[in-house]
């Protein structure tokens, strides 16, 4: 992460993540969701590719609304594969859909999809990737540990002198309430 806390700040699009959200604990479900999605979204490509179309993915997914991304049927995910403001990979796709229905059961099952997260937290990283694996698409090892980077579960977001990395310490994030093994 060290070279992102030296290229980051200041940059029109990096930096507003950077300083405000990444590592910082996310408490609603459809701002997890959108950092799921994103995360899914940037494999194989850059993050700065997947900030550039963060706009176009809300207008597209309806802002993350997990229970109308859940119900989107073969108009909508055609919808989706013909908009050229969001990354347009049929797999990925489809992931987003599938991942909102399973968000949903576990809404259910557990109250939020935070409350699941909060259920399974600590654990090392290999068993929050079978976890993973075993209830979603898409989500190899790279994608859980941003995922759980970005959201405030695992630490390693910024390095221990970046001016950011205080105001999270601040915030007491799940990683700093129960430390992961």
């Amino acid at each position: 992460m060290s070279d992102y806390c030296d290229h980051a700040p200041q940059h029109p699009y990096h930096g507003p993540y950077h300083d405000g959200e990444y590592g910082f604990a996310v408490a609603g479900d459809d701002e997890l969701f959108e950092r799921l999605i994103l995360e899914i979204n940037q494999a194989g490509l850059s993050w700065l590719t997947v900030l550039k179309k963060r706009a176009a993915f809300r207008a597209a997914f309806d802002e993350f609304r997990i229970e109308r991304v859940a119900a989107y049927g073969a108009a909508e995910r055609e919808r989706l594969l013909d908009d050229a403001g969001i990354i347009r990979n049929r797999l990925k796709v489809d992931a987003a859909i599938h991942n909102a229905g399973v968000v949903r059961t576990l809404q259910a099952d557990h109250g939020s999809f935070k409350a699941w997260l909060d259920a399974h937290h600590p654990q090392p990283l290999a068993d929050w990737v079978r976890l993973f694996k075993r209830t979603f698409r898409f989500t190899g090892p790279e994608i859980v540990n941003e995922f759980l980077m970005s959201t405030g579960y695992l630490p390693g977001a910024h390095r221990d002198d970046c001016p950011v990395q205080a105001r999270i310490r601040a915030s007491r994030p799940p990683w700093m309430q129960m430390p992961c093994p």
